[in-house]
């Protein structure tokens, strides 16, 4: 079937799901389908491979989980059946309590299993022949090479938010993975953004995928987005000024080192205000506290390096602040696309100086207009020459003053125009963090078995994409049992 014969879904009761799948998304409280998934589902429930390119929050844990859940009910078998690869602990454990809400009623089971907790209780779980798997690359591949986990009855692969995977250094992970996996499976592949690296992936992996695209690079339009003109060494007192002073119901702070997280959670925490921080030297336990309270509402500010906060889904988040820029113009979109969800209001607050011109460049570039500025009294900081892209003088549009009572917004005006600043990875492999799992030993790499389609996904449409080439091995027969 022609990903061309596809409606796009407006209701999940068109779906002629299992009664059980059906309750679930009813009490889940799943009123209709959101972009990602009214694309998705219906060819991820004919069998078509998914390529899925759309930023954390946007509902593609659904996209995936309700077409593989739909056919582990159809036709029962001994797992593990669903493989689910993502880069971080919190990721994983999010992508699970979402299956275990779709598969209320149900006698699917499914397990997580990342590092930085005790082996034993995934070894004993894995025992039990889970239908489910959700995982880090590294602990798998550790279980894996110790013979305790069997992946030769996986029918369905997915690798969510592949491209921070690529940024954390899991490429190799994978591929070592994909080499154990049967030959003959569904594939779904998830990124905010399509790097070459994960470009050349999705062609190894992906047969003839249907390409569904959600405004993957570009901020949802309910972003208030400012930048806060500040010398380095007043950024904190700034920040404990913005909570004290602004409504803010909660915010995750970003920054670039883990220490920076811990003291500023301390010192936050030390002010009144419920602070806590989630960086990679806190235990698992200690993040999971960290992540659960921030999303039960028990803490009001999450403060976060990038790697730490990878794939965090929380739905109410009002702001956004980057203590620090962040490196890319990409990873500000990543960053603050944890507010502004589900049509809310958010705001994205990003505290600069002169030297910071370029990347604010970048940012505008990617996001499409140009940021206003303000500059707070007392806090204030050297201002943007736009026109000459240098790091004196003052900006081409009046600032706005904030926050407080004497705080007014002035107009923008555009001057000047935005040149991103040219960036390449080179021939770099980057290193894990160990803000991500970073538990994994490496297995022995297999021979290569998998067939590498001529596909070139990844463009702005939802088509039908690529082929693969017949195997030397074996005849151009692949067909994943979905059900």
């Amino acid at each position: 079937m022609s990903p061309d014969t596809y409606r796009v879904l407006e209701q999940f009761s068109e779906l002629e799901l299992n009664t059980l799948l059906g309750k679930a998304i009813e009490k889940a409280g799943y009123s209709s389908p959101r972009p990602i998934q009214a694309q998705s589902i219906s060819p991820a429930l004919d069998g078509k491979d998914i390529l899925g390119l759309a930023q954390t929050g946007t509902g593609k844990t659904a996209a995936f989980a309700i077409p593989a859940i739909e056919s582990l009910l159809r036709r029962k078998a001994k797992g593990p059946r669903i493989l689910v690869i993502a880069p971080t602990r919190e990721l994983v454990s999010q992508i699970e309590d979402e299956f275990r809400k779709l598969t209320i009623g149900t006698k699917i089971k499914s397990m997580t299993i990342y590092g930085g907790v005790s082996e034993n209780p995934q070894i004993e779980k894995l025992k039990r022949n889970p239908d489910i798997i959700c995982a880090c690359p590294g602990r798998l591949l550790d279980l894996m090479r110790q013979g305790h986990v069997n992946l030769s009855r996986v029918e369905k692969l997915v690798l969510d938010e592949a491209d921070h995977m690529f940024d954390m250094g899991f490429l190799p992970d994978i591929n070592r993975i994909l080499d154990e996996l049967p030959e003959h499976r569904q594939n779904l592949l998830f990124a905010a953004t399509m790097p070459p690296e994960i470009r050349r992936l999705a062609q190894k992996i992906l047969v003839d995928p249907f390409v569904a695209e959600i405004n993957h690079s570009t901020p949802a339009k309910t972003i208030d987005h400012a930048l806060y003109t500040v010398p380095e060494k007043k950024k904190i007192d700034l920040l404990r000024h913005m909570l004290k002073e602004e409504k803010i119901a909660s915010a995750i702070v970003f920054t670039r080192t883990k220490r920076r997280a811990r003291q500023i959670a301390e010192k936050l925490d030390k002010d009144g205000h419920r602070a806590v921080a989630l960086q990679g030297n806190m235990s698992q336990n200690q993040r999971d506290r960290a992540m659960q309270g921030f999303r039960k509402g028990k803490f009001d500010v999450l403060v976060a390096t990038d790697i730490a906060a990878r794939g965090i889904d929380v739905e109410s988040v009002s702001h956004v602040i980057n203590l620090d820029i962040p490196n890319t113009a990409e990873a500000y979109t990543h960053r603050i696309g944890r507010t502004g969800r589900s049509e809310r209001e958010g705001k994205a607050c990003t505290f600069v100086s002169a030297e910071d011109l370029l990347m604010i460049l970048s940012i505008e570039k990617i996001i499409g207009k140009e940021i206003e500025t303000i500059s707070t009294p007392g806090f204030e900081g050297g201002e943007f020459d736009r026109t000459t892209k240098g790091s004196k003088g003052k900006s081409s549009r009046p600032s706005r003053r904030g926050p407080g009572p004497s705080g007014r917004r002035g107009r923008s005006s555009r001057s000047g125009s935005s040149a991103r600043p040219s960036s390449s990875r080179g021939n770099r492999r980057p290193k894990r963090s160990a803000d991500g799992d970073g538990t994994g030993q490496p297995v022995k790499s297999h021979a290569q078995k998998k067939r590498r389609p001529k596909a070139s996904p990844g463009k702005s449409t939802s088509t039908s994409a690529g082929s693969r080439p017949a195997s030397p091995r074996k005849p151009n027969n692949r067909r994943r049992n979905t059900g």
